[in-house]
Order: C-alpha cells, then structure tokens, then sequence
C-alpha cells in the first residue's frame, strides 16, 4: 500500500489498536514537505469535521443541530408518553405528531437526560432551562455548521505514527469517527504519521470513491462539503424516502389530479400564496398542464435516480419558479391526502393532492352543491376574524363568483378580479380563494376549510401558519353595516410618538423615544427627531380595520412596517396589534398624541 505521511501526534486512544516497532527507513523519519500534514493545515480540519458527531438526526426531539440526546429517552408527544429506546422510535412520533395538520404539536423531554456534542464530549441536563441554554448555543435551523455530512469515511483506517524521540513507529486503527475525532484533536507539530492509502470514502448519493492520496482527499472533501442537504433544519422527516423509486413517484403524481402548490421557498422568501389556485397535472408522457381560472401553461417533468437521491426535473417556461432539477425529499401518503416534497439546498416545493384521480370517479354532490351556490348571485363577507374582529376591511364590497371559476370583489369604482375552486377529500370541502396579494384581499387568499353552507350563507375558517389560530371567514346574502371611520381624522390631526413598541416579549419603545411622527392628509408619514427625518407613507384599511405603514428599510423604522391590525382607537390613542407570520408572537405598536 502506498504511504503517504501525515504529522499527528502520539495518542492513546481506548479502542484503537496499537503496534510498535524500531524503524530506520528515512522515508518514515524525514518525509517530504508535500507528503506531511500540520495540525492546523486545510485538510486536518476538513477530516475532523467529516468526523464530527451530527446533531441534527434527533431533530424531532430537541430541535438541535449541535447534540444528541442519548438514548433511551422519555418523551411526552402532544400528551402521549412516549419512552424512545432506539432511533426507530422516532417514527412513532412522527406518526402522532401526523395525526392531525389542525392541532398544536408538542414534544416535551422528560429530565434529567444525557446529550452528547459534536466532540463526542457527554452533559448531564437536568432541566428545561439547562437543556435551552445549551440549545440556544447550536447554529438555527438550516444554518450552517461545522460538521460536513455529505461524505462519510470507509473504516478501518490505518496510521502509522514515528516519534522522533523514542523512535517508535506505532500502527494505529481507526474504527469509526469517534476515533477519527479525538485521533486529529490531539495532532502535534512533532509527530510524523502516516496513513495507509488508498482509503474509500461513500458520497451522499451513496456511491463510494477511491481515494489514492491525501491532495485527492482534500479535493474530495471539499467538493462534497455542499453537495446535499445536510437535514439540518427541523423537518424531522426527511428520511422518509429512502425506498423511495422513480415508478413509485411516476405512479403517484399521473395516477392523483389535481396538485397544488402547498409549499414554494425560494431563497428564504415563501411564495405558495401567489399560486393559490393553480391546479398541476401530471401525465405519463412527460408533459404538465398547469390550470387556473382564467390561463392554462404547459411544460414538461422527468425523474430519475433511486432513493433519497431521486432527482425531479421541472421546466415550465412560464412559471419559472418552478424550474430546477429538485430532489425527492418525501413522499407522504395518508389516507385523502397525498403530497410530494421537493428540495435544492434550502429551497422548497411541496406539491398537494386529494387523489381524486384523472379518471374523475363519481363528483361529489357536497363539492357540486357549494359550487352552484356561489355561482349564484351577489355574496358579501358578513364576519371576518382574524385575532380581532376585521369584518370591516371588506366593507362595501360586493362579490360575485363564475361557474368557470373566475371571481370578481366590487366597490363602487373598484373592481378586484380573482379565482376560486372548491375541491374534496374525506376531511371535507375546502373554498379555494385568491383574489391577489393588495391589502386586505391579502387575507382572503388560503385554502379555507367549510365548516357549513347553504343557499343563503358559506362559513370557513382557517389555522393560521404563525400561531395556530383559527381564523373565521363568512360570506352571506346580505351586507353588514360598517362603522363610520375615525382613524385618519384622528391620525391626521396632531403630532404623535411611539408609546410602546412590543416586539413579541421585547420592550423596544426606548428606540423610538426621540421621534415625534407626523401622519399627512396625502398619505405620507414623516418621523423627526433633533438629528434625523425619516419619510414613510399610511394607509388605513377598511372601516378602521387595518392600518398600513411603510417605511421600506429604513433603521429603526423597519421595525414597524406591517400591515397592523386596529385593536382600539381614541382620540389621544391608538393601539395596534399584529401576530408575526414566523414565530406568531404578538407585536403591539401604541401611539399617543402630544
């Protein structure tokens, strides 16, 4: 075998096998530069970090990249105890915590528990505050990190270490990465090793490399380092296709229509909500046919590959978004429901489908009685419910929805066009509504679930994303009443500062306190101090329902740029509240007149 030398320290390390022996060969003794490894060189660290212990395969437990908690474990799953003896076990969450999309889902660890590091160091943590304080020290979800798991080593692994003071040359084992770990933590500038090639390294598509000499390694490595999805975020089951095949996905996807866009994220921003009622089908000759209300586009799929390396290439010419070649992150089928889930990096598409089949099967007389009711006659938004009463953003719209699924929302001059479909699945019906991303038709636009209809009224709701709120959506036949709006007498009419500003459970009222704000009659808002002006613009929405602030990007007044609900209004105050979209904490804004 071909040695090639690397300098390491001498180290006794419990379960590596050692040898000894007395060498004068002066290769061993006095390697070339080329063929030595420092301590602190490129590919020493590139080594450790392949070894380092992966934090993320426990995810669905402590949603922590950086430990693992060992096993066994108990476990309370939204109220079930669950008591986890080996990494198997954690399907058995997953599957209580997939009973239900509508509930809350809870994970509580029962202490004390031991977690190990990435080093391979073991802690002892006997309490939620212990376990959050280290868990606040691990990169976030989809945050990079040290440890590189898109390439593992093939052991044994073979060094020799000389000691040029002794002048022992000892043979050194390497079972697994635990070792690999501690054997390069301990590496000295003294120490001359050599290491045993060729070694065989196995990428994440599961092919394994020959690799014949340590600069092919560090090529290698680096190569690989951010060639797969490491499974670093918190979606617990990313596993789930590793049996997955290509007929499996091909059979799935032209056996169910309608899909739906139920996740799309592209460089960090979500952009599901502007394909609300895009319905995607899939045929057996590569084509697919994407349908809405009022267009029909055309493009073509393709799949390949076999397990969790299955890549799904998607080219649709007028949708790019849609355009990669993503790989096959899951595939989840329950009873009604059906959704394939795609990744590249960190973005996302997750199709949904009912699996009602191209074939048709028999319509559903719910489905087809909901449909004929809106598509007959004027509707109007009786109740709208969103953490406070918003009835009043739709106030004055008439709304009128087309047997061939286009919709129109109507007030005075205004006229708002949009889609609608209805589909079915054995949890129910769902009003499919999207009349575009302007403020407040913003907040009609989900896949609401019907509670209840008839001729004369539709009742929906929806669980927000954020915060697992129900909101609550009513059309009837009748208009509600409105209040007369006082908010932008009120704002227009004197100076005004920043109260209270609660950023979730932060108190950032301190930021603002040398601003004095000024809301114009033409819609703009500037924001002054000694040293500063600030220039934004308001709006209010609806019957005091909503107000609007933009200020764009500008420090610290970005903080407050939203569309923020009206919770009370007085002459000399007005609060506003809003549940954010990423952790559904609540943020209230409070404004007093001087």
């Amino acid at each position: 075998m071909k040695l090639l030398k690397l300098t390491l320290s001498l180290i006794l390390l419990s379960g590596i096998f050692f040898t000894s022996c007395r060498t004068e060969e002066s290769e061993i003794i006095n390697p070339s530069i080329e063929e030595t490894l420092e301590a602190n060189s490129t590919i020493a660290g590139l080594m450790q970090r392949v070894s380092l212990s992966d934090g993320s395969l426990d995810n669905i437990i402590d949603s922590a990249n950086c430990f693992t908690v060992n096993l066994p474990v108990t476990v309370i799953v939204n109220g079930i105890e669950v008591t986890v003896n080996t990494e198997a076990d954690y399907d058995l969450i997953e599957d209580i915590l997939d009973e239900s999309d509508d509930d809350t889902d809870t994970v509580e660890i029962v202490f004390p528990i031991t977690v190990t590091l990435a080093d391979y160091t073991e802690v002892t943590l006997n309490s939620i505050e212990e376990f959050l304080a280290l868990a606040i020290t691990c990169p976030d979800e989809g945050e990079d990190d040290d440890d590189i798991e898109c390439l593992d080593f093939v052991y044994p692994i073979t060094a020799t270490i000389f000691n040029p003071v002794t002048e022992e040359l000892e043979t050194i084992v390497i079972e697994n990465d635990e070792q690999m770990y501690a054997f390069l933590e301990m590496i000295e500038d003294s120490d001359v090793v050599t290491v045993e090639f060729p070694i065989s390294v196995i990428l994440a598509d599961g092919s394994t490399v020959v690799i014949e000499d340590l600069e092919e390694l560090e090529a290698v490595i680096e190569e690989a380092e951010d060639s797969c999805d490491e499974d670093d975020d918190y979606d617990y089951d990313d596993d789930d296709c590793e049996d997955c095949t290509t007929d499996d996905l091909g059979d799935l996807l032209t056996g169910c229509s309608p899909w739906f866009v139920d996740k799309l994220e592209l460089d960090d921003e979500d952009l599901e909500d502007a394909y609300v009622g895009y319905l995607f089908s899939f045929t057996e000759d590569g084509m697919i046919i994407v349908e809405t209300a009022t267009d029909e586009f055309t493009g073509a799929w393709a799949s390949s590959g076999t397990g969790t390396a299955i890549t799904v290439e998607i080219d649709i010419p007028d949708l790019p978004d849609f355009n990669a070649n993503w790989i096959l992150h899951e595939i989840d089928e329950v009873p009604g429901e059906f959704k394939v889930d795609l990744r590249l990096g960190d973005d996302r598409l997750r199709f949904e489908s009912n699996c009602e089949g191209s074939g048709g099967g028999d319509p559903d007389p719910d489905a087809e009685a909901l449909e004929a009711a809106l598509a007959t006659g004027a509707w109007f938004v009786t109740n709208y419910f969103d953490d406070v009463d918003q009835t009043d953003l739709f106030c004055g719209y008439t709304f009128e929805f087309g047997a061939d699924g286009s919709a129109v929302a109507v007030n005075g001059d205004e006229t708002v066009p949009g889609t609608w479909a209805v589909t079915s699945d054995d949890t129910g019906l769902d009003l499919v509504l999207n009349f575009g991303e302007a403020v407040p038709f913003d907040e009609l636009l989900d896949n609401w679930d019907v509670i209840e209809f008839s001729e004369t009224i539709i009742r929906l709701r929806d669980i927000s994303g954020g915060d697992g709120s129900e909101d609550l959506l009513t059309f009837g036949r009748e208009p509600v009443s409105c209040d007369d709006p006082v908010l932008e007498g009120i704002l227009a009419d004197g100076t005004w500062v920043v109260a209270l500003y609660m950023d979730g459970p932060a108190n950032e009222t301190a930021t603002f306190a040398a601003y004095q704000l000024a809301f114009n009659a033409d819609g703009t808002l500037i924001a002054e101090s000694d040293t500063d002006t600030v220039n934004g613009s308001w709006e209010v929405v609806g019957a005091d329902t909503v107000l609007v602030l933009n200020f764009g990007a500008v420090f610290p007044f970005d903080e407050l740029e939203d569309d923020w609900d009206v919770f009370s209004v007085e002459a000399d105050r007005v609060e506003l509240r809003d549940i954010s979209g990423g952790d559904g904490e609540l943020d209230v804004l409070v404004f007093e007149k001087l």
